[in-house]
């Protein structure tokens, strides 16, 4: 079985620092300011060298002191006269100076250690009491802990189970057992029965809380057992030059799991009914019904003018063309369409939240709070993109169609029938005034003077083929409104996959990339 192999810190660090990139400006949530400091600490640190640095950390009494003074080789930090306790971190160095490195820890008090080529690059810290009554300690004791390479948590016969530090300290450390030793001191104080049994039942709490994998050493610092044993682990670490390396691991992998808590399923793609019902509501946000109506009584007012009877078409040039009145075709300026209505802006409201739970389906509640802040961002666009997205639409050539300027030559023809007629008879009348009406015969059809048969027939025909061609110019009419209403939808449909579906589909992914790095930087 082949073996995957494991990232390195440099590649986990390029992981979560593109986790928090992701994330940043998309999830509000405290994980993700965690893992920018850490990434801030891990520059740092980095450019600090190899040396281990290795706190002892624990409880007024706990002999925490006297076991740093035991490990080098002197007294260096002198713990209080009237109770023991340690009121400011002190350091131990072996080999070269490491003043930037404690610098950058703030640690002010030094001491150099005699030589012990074992532990050259140790820096030793004992920290102030983690129950210290002085909240400046236990502040200090709080980010000294966050920065340290190696933690070992010195713990006493009468205090090991106190449920503060293990809960407070311990228990999130639980990822950090490679970087994490437990101490228990002042055994000399127990007889051997003793002692084994409070080092069993210590071994059992830590493994109930996830710290199997943690070292736990027995240790008296006053009589000096198990201090060898100890500073031989030490030396290994030392040794090893990979402490910073691996707690920064551990911190990046702990940092990783806590992002993780905001990873998924990753969503759903809108169905089709939801992307049908998020274009319909904005259509009718947009004022779409309202210009295809428009659209309609235009051409109906056209075909009309084209087809009507010449008798009294003109009457339609009384009433303004209602297309025109919505000042459409130029999308840099805005359109004279009503706004959205109470009704409409709630189908809007609806069609969104339908579209956002679509998306967040599955996401953790952080994800789905962005999604529905892009909604919002949406929403607050979404009227004057609808607005340009009408105002620029094709409706169509406004030419009049073939037929209804052969129905309107044959219209001016039997006008001009009729008028013929007319004059014909208006020439009779001044022939019968003048008492000449036998002078020039009077044609006949069916017994009908062929005058006035033409202007009648003329009329009536006229009349008739309006009429006929009105029903004619409806139909064309609403087809007109159908082929508008497809071009409203198409730029209106753009519009909501362009200002809804896409940031949406953008969350979506971003939220994929982010389980992505979070994945690998904790691998």
């Amino acid at each position: 079985m082949i073996r995957r192999r494991e990232l390195s810190l440099a590649d986990r660090l390029t992981a979560l620092r593109d986790a928090v990139e992701i994330a940043d400006g998309r999830l509000e949530v405290p994980e993700v300011s965690n893992a920018r400091a850490l990434l801030a600490k891990a520059g740092a640190r980095e450019a600090l060298g190899t040396a281990t640095v290795v706190a002892l950390a624990g409880a007024t009494g706990s002999g925490k002191s006297t076991l740093f003074n035991a490990l080098s080789g002197g007294d260096v930090s002198v713990p209080g006269v009237r109770r023991p306790t340690t009121g400011v971190a002190h350091a131990t160095v072996w080999g070269d100076a490491q003043d930037r490195l404690l610098d950058w820890l703030q640690v002010p008090r030094r001491h150099a250690a005699a030589l012990d080529p074992r532990l050259d690059g140790l820096v030793l810290l004992d920290l102030p009491d983690h129950d210290s009554v002085r909240m400046e300690n236990r502040l200090e004791v709080d980010r000294l802990v966050e920065l340290v390479d190696v933690l070992v948590w010195v713990l006493d016969p009468q205090k090991y189970a106190d449920a503060a530090v293990h809960q407070r300290y311990l228990v999130p450390l639980a990822g950090h057992a490679g970087v994490l030793y437990v101490v228990l001191n002042q055994v000399d104080r127990l007889d051997e029965l003793a002692a084994k049994a409070c080092v069993a039942d210590l071994r059992g709490l830590l493994d109930s809380e996830g710290l199997a994998g943690t070292p736990l050493l027995p240790v008296s610092a006053r009589t000096g057992d198990g201090v060898e044993e100890l500073r031989a682990q030490l030396a290994t670490r030392v040794a090893a030059r990979r402490a910073a390396t691996d707690r920064l691991t551990a911190d990046v992998r702990g940092a990783a799991g806590a992002l993780a808590e905001h990873c998924g399923s990753g969503g759903s793609e809108l169905g089709r009914d939801e992307r049908e019902g998020l274009t319909e509501a904005l259509a009718s946000a947009a004022g779409v019904p309202t210009v295809v109506a428009a659209v309609e009584r235009s051409a109906r007012r056209r075909g009309t003018a084209a087809t009507g009877w010449p008798v009294v078409r003109w009457t339609g040039k009384l009433r303004a063309d209602p297309l025109k009145r919505l000042h459409l075709g130029n999308e840099e300026s805005r359109t004279s369409l009503p706004e959205a209505g109470a009704v409409q802006r709630a189908g809007v409201s609806t069609a969104l939240r339908r579209a956002r739970d679509g998306a967040g389906d599955g996401l953790p509640q952080a994800w789905r709070d962005e999604l529905r802040r892009t909604a919002e961002v949406s929403e607050d666009r979404l009227a004057g993109e609808l607005d340009r997205a009408v105002a620029g639409a094709d409706l169509g050539p406004d030419r009049t169609p073939f037929w209804q300027r052969g129905v309107g030559g044959l219209q001016w023809l039997l006008m001009l029938v009729a008028l013929a007629g007319a004059l014909w008879l208006l020439g009779l009348v001044v022939l019968g005034w003048l008492q000449l009406d036998d002078v020039v015969p009077l044609p006949r059809v069916e017994g009908i003077p062929l005058p006035t048969l033409l202007l009648v027939g003329g009329l009536l025909a006229g009349l008739l083929l309006a009429l006929v061609a009105r029903p004619l110019v409806a139909m064309g009419a609403r087809r007109r409104g159908r082929q508008a209403r497809r071009a409203l939808t198409e730029r209106v449909d753009q519009v909501a996959q362009d200002e809804v579906l896409e940031p949406l589909a953008a969350a979506r992914f971003d939220h994929q990339r982010y389980c992505e790095a979070v994945t690998r930087a904790r691998s």
